[in-house]
């Protein structure tokens, strides 16, 4: 009876292992640190270069000194995005998050496997051991400034791989068309020009281009008061920073950013339906900035 008891209590610990095995969370905390968040970033960006990583930008999301997020990439995630045909260098940047509170900095990145498996999982086309072993490269730098513990939502990974928040909600796939242009020359020209501007309180982060491929992605910080992270990210949670922050691609004459109701239920998966409606006019809002900043 003892051996019994033993065999199974075995086999439902391998259970729970197979289990949490097949699901992955959007973030890794990587620890707390009794560091303001300057001396903190500067080591990170520090250990990134010195890792052969490319600091893209950075800036302090709602304008609040506390929240701070750090865009990065290399060669072999850029080399590696262009494979995959359809808004590809969406997954060629990286981002780490710092959250002050109570006189520690906690610093947080994204999980790239996650992120992958999300942006990716519908054209993999036999990428998915270049995908691990860029991801593991990145977890095990992080890995080495702290313990890697994941959070912000458990999701399947074969739900990861065709992501939706809910019945008749838009996949990876159900973009937002913002505008197309005559050229990719154009719609370079005109989204730096607005950037540049600060068109709709809207600030650069970062912008990544590949000329030859005719694409360019960019960063755009959300800095309008009344509509913009500071009205959304304090309901849906802050900890999820390294989420931030938004993202336009232009891939040939075309400019789309991922849909709200989906982007911000992948990197915000534990939302639940009643605090989805006290945000329920962001994505309009999102999607508005965007286009906004493709227009003339």
């Amino acid at each position: 009876m003892k051996n019994k008891i033993i065999v199974l209590f075995s086999f439902l610990i391998l259970a729970g292992m197979s289990s949490s095995a097949q699901e992955l969370q959007p973030f890794f905390e990587v620890g707390q640190f009794n560091k303001a968040i300057p001396e903190l970033s500067k080591q990170v960006e520090s250990t990134l270069t010195n890792a052969g990583y490319e600091i893209l930008g950075s800036y302090h999301p709602e304008n609040k000194d506390n929240l701070f997020v750090v865009c990065f990439t290399s060669s072999n995630l850029k080399q590696l995005s262009l494979q995959f045909p359809d808004r590809g260098p969406l997954g060629a940047v990286l981002k780490a998050g710092f959250i002050m509170t109570n006189g520690k900095t906690i610093l947080s990145i994204v999980n790239p496997e996650y992120m992958f498996l999300a942006y990716y999982g519908q054209q993999m086309d036999g990428h998915e051991d270049a995908l691990k072993a860029q991801a593991k490269e990145v977890t095990d730098l992080f890995g080495k400034m702290g313990r890697l513990t994941p959070f912000g939502g458990a999701v399947e990974q074969k739900r990861l791989m065709h992501y939706h928040y809910k019945m008749m909600m838009p996949y990876y796939d159900d973009p937002d068309d913002l505008a197309e242009f005559d050229s990719f020359e154009e719609g370079l020209r005109v989204i730096q020009k607005n950037l540049n501007a600060h068109k709709g309180n809207t600030r650069k982060v970062y912008q990544l281009i590949f000329p030859k491929q005719e694409i360019a992605v960019f960063g755009v910080a959300l800095l309008d008061p009344e509509t913009g992270e500071s009205d959304f990210l304090p309901t849906i949670g802050e900890s999820h920073i390294a989420a931030m922050p938004y993202e336009i691609i232009l891939q040939g004459k075309n400019a789309t950013s991922l849909a709200g109701k989906y982007r911000i239920a992948l990197y915000w998966p534990e939302l639940g339906m009643g605090t989805f409606m006290k945000i329920i006019k962001t994505p309009g809002r999102i999607e508005d900035t965007m286009k906004a900043l493709t227009l003339e």
